[in-house]
């Protein structure tokens, strides 16, 4: 039996456990000694055939069986007393080498959330830093979506084996990723959502992270949780301040009261990270009314009406050079009506 399939099989003998596990291994030196020395009976008779059924679902779906001893396995993630005895994933692994940023939030996340959140998440990954969340709806799957418009890295964390979309909205979400990013989990492929999987993960995204942002979070949100596993392992805990009278943002602004490091701005969170900012380069301006338009928009999003004011234009021609800008790459313009430089 290879080492990946003692580290499951041994892992899956009832009564076990992250911290059993962890304790067979350094007693005997690896999973596949510990797994010898124990005397074979109907529970380790049982775990084996889990294992191998679960190796078979692995490889079914693309996904790589890491454990614990070996060199592909987080090593941030063995500073949890419960760490993980087995991890599958399905992606680039390489995105685990850069900076790691976790940024989490609600999943009834505001418009400005989710602006402040693309904001981030695509200026760190821009400046080379992989973005971890875990692929809920909201704040989570901006972070996603943002790091992969900017060319850059992320990381889905997952309540659910990796072989699952959840929810099953973010299919296509889930599809990107593996295809330019990487799924983890240490829940077993085929394993479905259950009410203590998530908390479960979110000790892995604050693991995994020099820092966690936290953009907008209720009173009682996952994101403190995982903000909490962030502060307990000593890590850095940051947060987006919202309007004192948002319940959104309630818990958010409570770790600031507490002492999380404020993010008032793109560079103070590239900054917490020690990477430095990317290059904004001003686009080829094929029209002065596009010159317009972007100088306009220095002053941060907008949308058309009001961008049609700042810029002085005749709105026909407004509205053809946001589209020629547009489709330059320059500027973006988001469903919401919000248009913004990229």
């Amino acid at each position: 039996m290879d080492s990946a399939r003692a580290a499951l099989a041994l892992s899956l003998v009832p009564g076990v456990g992250p911290a059993g596990y962890r304790e067979l291994v350094e007693r005997h030196g690896s999973a596949g000694a510990a797994w010898s020395a124990r005397p074979i009976g109907s529970a380790e008779r049982a775990a084996r055939l889990s294992a191998d059924e679960v190796g078979m679902r692995a490889a079914a779906c693309g996904a790589i069986t890491i454990a614990q001893e070996d060199s592909l396995y987080p090593a941030q993630l063995l500073d949890l007393g419960n760490a993980p005895p087995v991890l599958f994933a399905i992606g680039d692994m390489a995105a685990l080498g850069s900076p790691c940023v976790a940024i989490v939030g609600t999943r009834s996340a505001t418009a400005y959330g989710e602006r402040v959140t693309r904001e981030l998440a695509s200026s760190l990954a821009r400046a080379g830093a992989t973005i971890v969340s875990g692929m809920a709806r909201g704040i989570d799957a901006a972070a996603h979506l943002a790091a992969l418009d900017a060319g850059g890295k992320t990381i889905a964390v997952l309540g659910t084996g990796v072989d699952l979309a959840y929810p099953t909205a973010h299919r296509e979400l889930r599809q990107q990723i593996a295809s330019h990013g990487l799924l983890l989990s240490e829940e077993l492929p085929g394993d479905r959502a259950s009410s203590g999987s998530f908390p479960k993960r979110n000790r892995i995204i604050a693991a995994l992270s020099l820092v966690t942002i936290v953009v907008e979070a209720p009173a009682r949100s996952g994101a403190l949780i995982t903000a909490n596993h962030a502060l307990e392992l000593g890590r850095t805990v940051a947060a987006v301040p919202g309007p004192i009278d948002s319940p959104h943002s309630t818990g958010s602004n409570e770790l600031l009261r507490d002492g999380a490091m404020v993010i008032a701005s793109v560079e103070d969170a590239v900054a917490l990270v020690g990477l430095t900012p990317p290059i904004r380069r001003q686009p080829h301006f094929g029209s002065e009314a596009e010159r317009a338009i972007w100088d306009a928009l220095s002053h941060g999003t907008t949308d058309i009406e009001s961008l049609t004011c700042r810029s002085a234009l005749p709105a026909r021609e407004c509205m053809a050079a946001v589209t020629a800008l547009e489709l330059a790459g320059a500027i973006e313009c988001a469903l919401t009506g919000e248009i913004r430089r990229r």
